[in-house]
């Protein structure tokens, strides 16, 4: 792929975690001051859409990404977020306690996560997750309710595999449901944290809060 669909492509993912909206052409020239025509990003994003990369929900709407778009930005085009001072320290006190740090890695991600230790499961950040535009869907916000019903054996069936660093299960891959997205790791300790959200969840952040609760948690031990 040329580095200008994948430039293109990135800023779309981008815009897309950000606003939880399909992109337009006009809107992400005028967005990130691009020296090309909307005609051209149009030409582009029919491209990308042939491709896989991109879909258009409603035939009037921008663009928004597929799977294969989010996996090759996850891949290939996410630059590695850090966190903040403030958060790293919010992070780092509450390390002697994994439900508290789970607690405010909720709320630094604005998503929920989930905690597996000791043949048991905990999710907080709930409140967070349907808050996300994509579960004011009733159908979206009843299938989640029921997978979550069924945490212990969903997070059992993915604790057999080990995430040594974070990982990101995307749409039909996510055993939380297809528009979901989640990013897993596996503590020394065997512990299994991950940061849920839809399939736009903020990536970077969920890696970067990953990274730096392996750091404090795996010192700690």
């Amino acid at each position: 792929m040329r580095d200008a669909l994948k430039e293109l492509l990135r800023l779309v993912v981008e815009d897309v975690i950000t606003t939880g909206e399909p992109v337009g052409s006009l809107a992400l020239v005028e967005e990130h001051d691009l020296d090309i025509s909307p005609a051209t990003i149009r030409n582009w994003f029919a491209i990308l859409e042939d491709e896989g990369y991109l879909m258009q929900p409603h035939t009037s709407s921008g663009r928004v990404p597929t799977e294969k778009g989010y996996r090759l930005y996850i891949s290939e085009l996410m630059a590695e977020r850090t966190l903040r001072q403030r958060e790293r320290k919010e992070l780092q006190e509450s390390s002697n306690d994994v439900r508290q740090l789970a607690k405010i890695m909720a709320d630094l991600a604005e998503d929920a996560v989930i905690l597996a230790r000791d043949a048991q499961s905990f999710a907080t950040g709930l409140s967070h997750l349907f808050a996300q535009p994509e579960f004011r869907d009733w159908n979206h916000m009843r299938t989640l309710g029921e997978t979550l019903d069924r945490l212990d054996d969903l997070v059992e069936s993915v604790r057999r595999r080990e995430f040594k660093e974070p990982t990101a299960l995307i749409g039909s891959d996510c055993p939380f449901g297809e528009v979901c997205g989640t990013v897993l790791l596996t503590l020394n300790d065997g512990t299994l944290l991950g940061v849920l959200g839809p399939i736009r969840m903020n990536y970077p952040q969920g890696f970067a809060l990953l990274r730096t609760a392996k750091e404090f948690m795996n010192d700690d031990e």
